[in-house]
């Protein structure tokens, strides 16, 4: 029964939110039916619409990820924008600085690495720089919360704003190309670079982002699923999510989980680097972010803090982000704003339903 309820309930806000919105696009004078075959339809008609449906998805399992295991802690983790923002750049960073980066300033050539490492020691040490700058990070809130009681939203929010300006501030003035008129640094060493899915699947265009990052997205998901229902370590971090008092009384210290969660959390948050930077960009873009930290905490509601509903929860808003332009193009009257509007109508129910599913 209890699984019949974790999936029922998110199924029912789901269908509630499609026939509000339904009754919406009728009321603006156009078809529901034809605007929800243009939305979904077109996600996954071709190898082309398939990988960037997966592509939009990879960011929204990490983040969905992170949230999710702050929430088994008892905790809100508002911050993953802020932390997939500093672990970005950190990564470009370093893709810059061991990746053996020549850039071409006003026709001289200038050397901004250090020294060059081959892609098989630079991979790596760019996916953990991704991982160790978002935990970081995200311990901070965690550590303000064990340490001084200060509630981890209000220090989320905050650090959001910090690591976006920080960030913007290194890129501007140290690590952009003089004359780019483009806020970004410059280009990561090509040993930086993690391939993409089109080089192992034919009829895939090239041109697709879709990158091993989704793989490591979904291999995250068992990870984090391991770690949470199959061992001590995340009992105890459960155990504090469900009764800190209980957990002390039990000899877990809720204070140690409260930092472990946020941590960890921050790291997931992070690994939005690895695709966003060694796999599409290859740099830091300022404003890369379509808000994937804050669709995070959606992503994590509807998929019930598991790993696999956040899976099935990603690819889900991943198709209504993706769907969203060819509403744009192929309606009358409805603009690619209807996907935003049923993102907070599934979030209103899913929040509304929440009581029923504990029963």
């Amino acid at each position: 029964m209890k699984i019949l309820r974790e999936v029922l309930w998110p199924l029912i806000a789901v269908i509630a939110a499609f026939v509000v919105g339904g009754i919406i696009v009728l009321l603006i004078g156009d078809n529901p039916f034809a605007t929800y075959y243009y939305m979904i339809g077109n996600s996954f008609s071709s190898l082309n619409d398939i990988g960037y449906t997966l592509f939009i998805a990879t960011p929204l399992i990490f983040t969905g990820l992170a949230v999710a295991v702050a929430f088994r802690c008892g905790l809100l983790n508002i911050g993953a924008e802020g932390q997939l923002y500093v672990a970005a750049f950190a990564t470009a960073w370093v893709g810059i600085k061991f990746g053996g980066t020549v850039v071409d300033i006003f026709g001289k050539q200038e050397d901004w690495s250090w020294t060059t490492l081959p892609p098989l020691v630079l991979d790596p040490f760019c996916m953990l720089t991704a991982v160790v700058a978002g935990a970081l990070w995200g311990a901070i809130p965690g550590l303000l919360k064990a340490k001084f009681g200060s509630h981890e939203v209000i220090n989320t929010i905050m650090l959001n704003f910090i690591a976006v300006a920080l960030v913007s501030y290194f890129t501007q003035y140290y690590y952009k190309i003089p004359g780019d008129p483009i806020m970004q640094t410059a280009e990561i060493g090509p040993g930086a670079h993690i391939p993409r899915i089109s080089q192992y699947i034919h009829g895939m265009p090239e041109f697709v982002p879709l990158s091993i990052a989704f793989l490591l997205a979904i291999l995250m998901c068992i990870l984090v699923y391991i770690f949470l229902w199959k061992t001590k370590w995340g009992y105890e971090l459960r155990a504090v999510g469900e009764n800190p008092s209980a957990a002390e009384y039990g000899g877990i210290s809720p204070k140690k989980q409260i930092v472990i969660a946020m941590t960890i959390s921050g790291g997931l948050a992070g690994m939005v680097a690895i695709g966003e930077v060694l796999g599409y960009r290859y740099r830091y873009y300022d404003g890369f972010s379509d808000g994937w930290g804050f669709l995070g905490i959606a992503v994590a509601l509807l998929g019930r803090n598991h790993p696999l509903g956040v899976f099935i929860a990603a690819v889900f808003f991943a198709v209504l982000k993706r769907g969203e332009i060819f509403v744009d193009i192929e309606t009358r009257f409805v603009s690619k704003d209807l996907v935003e509007v049923l993102q907070a109508i599934i979030i209103i129910f899913v929040a509304s339903l929440q009581k029923f599913s504990r029963k």
